[in-house]
């Protein structure tokens, strides 16, 4: 299995690029907020189990995925340096595993693209942030900026670039 791992900070546009690779690929979409909302339905996101448990369910469904024989997924992550850096390297662990391969990509963009992106409609399916006043309270405590420093990444600026060319450069990069 391919696990295409499409990371960067709130409203870099993860979904609507991890959309695109799904449409050409035919790969299964799994969003971040799959699991959060999931958890956030019974939990407070301050519990002490609450991130615990989210992790927990991603890194089941890669595992089970692997293990499948699923071609390939595409999943959504807010990546924070250095604190997600055992999720990341457990995701690269239980994939491998089973002899499959993590195909990272971080998508960017400028500081003040995301705040225009922050207040988008599309924003309101999820528990995403939607607020400028959030967005710089995020942007300012977490790194949120860096790569995953444990295997090489597809890096796109996607502050000027559409969704669709954004996806096709992962899916020719990636040989999908």
């Amino acid at each position: 299995m391919k696990l295409v791992f499409i990371y960067g900070p709130p409203a870099a546009g993860k979904l609507t690029v991890a959309k695109e690779v799904a449409r050409l690929t035919g790969y299964k979409l799994f969003h971040n907020h799959m699991t959060v909302d999931l958890v956030s339905s019974i939990l407070d996101r301050k519990s002490e189990s609450f991130w615990k448990l989210v992790d927990l369910y991603r890194l089941e469904m890669f595992e089970a995925a692997s293990k499948e024989g699923i071609d390939g997924l595409i999943f959504t992550f807010v990546y924070g340096a250095p604190d997600d850096n055992p999720f990341i390297k457990e995701t690269i662990r239980r994939v491998e595993k089973h002899g499959g391969k993590v195909c990272f990509v971080q998508l960017y963009c400028e500081p003040s693209e995301l705040m225009g992106r922050v207040k988008h409609p599309s924003r309101r399916n999820f528990t995403k942030i939607r607020t400028k006043k959030v967005m710089k309270r995020v942007l300012g405590k977490h790194d949120l900026f860096s790569a995953v420093p444990f295997k090489n990444n597809l890096r796109i600026d996607n502050t000027d670039l559409s969704p669709k060319t954004a996806a096709r450069k992962i899916v020719s990069h990636f040989r999908l």
